[in-house]
């Protein structure tokens, strides 16, 4: 008797006719890929601690996931067993009406895969104006203009138009192909990540489509928020002792703060995935505020100044030992200056310490996705990511190899940030390609 099944089929690896068909398949989805990209800009998600509005969103993917003949997990993260008891959640968090999704292409028992991308974006709030509407989508010059188009938007644009090819071409995979989208990964969120996970979706790899220039990134910096309250002495009539105003204890941080990262750079081992980085041990003023901007306020010389520190670490650091290289910091920036600080200002950390993490490159996970990016005429480079993510939940909490991989842009978290067009294309191809390779993906004679 014939096995009609095995003869129908063709794998990918080294079958021009199944590569071709593929290839077609995503010619045909190119439109599709922008345009579900510019849907999910013009759909907020802002996530707005302890809150935040991605459910829109998220219903928007539940749809897509159902078009394409997938059953859509859409879950709330209150109902994942074992959260709120794991030492990595962070608590404060209100999770009403906001889902996480996942869904399932299932394979035969083969390598299975995540496609992880976080929905939520930061707020299109910013100091300096748009030019083009945070949430319309607008194409101009070849980019993507929006909240969320490079971060990380696009990086699940780029998911839901892999399912779509292998789903158009009635595709047969060897491994599972896991695609989820979860909710408060910025401000140090990271439980939808979390909650994932302990719902059971786990794989042999994950690849985390955030924006990284083309760029094939294994490791991560960690990174810590730092909320700083200066008191001092104000009005708008003078006491004739200027010492100990907010301002001149201001300027006496600022001033300071770079010295912080010379001393982490002296004393900290620079990890050989940031060997070449201009700033190894980032340490900046991220906001300061005296009061708002307008006559609303009197003018007066402010008596409290609120500022935010953030300061990197290396993917090997721990957390107690980037707060104490800060706590030091910290007590000796204000010992030089008695007279600025007769009250010791006060400072918390406003949300969890992000961890960083590495993955060797020699893993199969970089060499493969390396390949794959060069059979389509691209040297992918192999380099950290300068800024933290929820990558480390996978890889220090769950032991799965995770990289990070996404097209090039601009203006993440702030006005006008936008995606290459082109460079969108070229990551979500690689991606599909890198899926054919590891999943070994088959798809029907034509």
């Amino acid at each position: 008797m014939l096995d009609l099944k095995s003869q129908a089929l063709k794998p990918t690896d080294g079958s021009p006719d199944a590569r071709a068909v593929l290839d077609a398949a995503f010619e045909r989805a190119r439109t599709y890929l922008v345009q579900t990209l510019a849907e999910l800009v013009r759909t907020p998600s802002e996530n707005l601690p302890p809150r935040g509005n991605e459910s829109a969103c998220q219903q928007f993917v539940a749809r897509e996931l159902e078009s394409l003949g997938l059953t859509p997990d859409v879950y709330l993260l209150g109902s994942v067993e074992g959260l709120q008891s794991h030492p990595e959640y962070w608590p404060d968090r209100d999770y009403s009406n906001r889902p996480n999704v996942n869904a399932v292409m299932r394979g035969r028992g083969g390598r299975s895969l995540v496609l992880s991308g976080h929905i939520d974006t930061v707020p299109a709030d910013t100091p300096v104006e748009w030019s083009h509407p945070p949430f319309g989508g607008v194409i101009e010059n070849g980019r993507l203009y929006g909240r969320g188009a490079w971060d990380m938007k696009a990086g699940v644009a780029m998911n839901l138009t892999v399912l779509r090819v292998l789903h158009d071409v009635g595709a047969t995979l060897n491994g599972d192909l896991i695609f989820e989208t979860v909710v408060d990964e910025e401000f140090g969120g990271v439980n939808g990540t979390l909650a994932a996970r302990l719902r059971g979706y786990t794989a042999d790899a994950a690849i985390i489509t955030e924006p990284t220039f083309l760029k094939i990134c294994p490791a991560q910096r960690g990174g810590q928020v730092v909320h700083v309250d200066l008191r001092g002495g104000g009005g708008i009539l003078s006491t004739g002792e200027p010492a100990g105003r907010v301002t001149e204890q201001l300027a006496h941080i600022l001033a300071a703060v770079p010295a912080f990262a010379r001393e982490r750079e002296s004393r900290v081992a620079i990890h050989p995935y940031y060997a070449g980085c201009v700033e190894p041990f980032a340490a900046w003023v991220t906001n300061i505020a005296t009061g708002n901007w307008g006559w609303t306020q009197p003018i007066s010389i402010a008596e409290r100044c609120r500022m935010e520190i953030y300061f990197q670490t290396m993917p090997d650091e721990t957390g107690d030992e980037a707060r104490a290289d800060f706590q030091r910091w910290w007590d000796a920036t204000l010992d030089a200056r008695p007279d600025l600080f007769r009250t010791r200002p006060a400072f918390h950390f406003p949300m969890r310490w992000l961890p960083g993490c590495s993955l060797d490159s020699g893993h199969s996970l970089v060499t493969e996705l390396q390949s794959a990016a060069r059979s389509l005429g691209h040297e992918a480079h192999v380099e950290g990511l300068d800024a933290p993510s929820d990558m480390y939940i996978f890889q220090r909490c769950f032991q799965v190899p995770a990289v990070m991989w996404g097209p090039s842009g601009g203006n993440a978290h702030q006005a006008d940030e936008f995606v290459d067009v082109e460079s969108l294309e070229q990551a979500a191809r690689v991606l599909l390609q890198m899926v054919q390779r590891w999943c070994g993906v088959e798809v029907p004679s034509r």
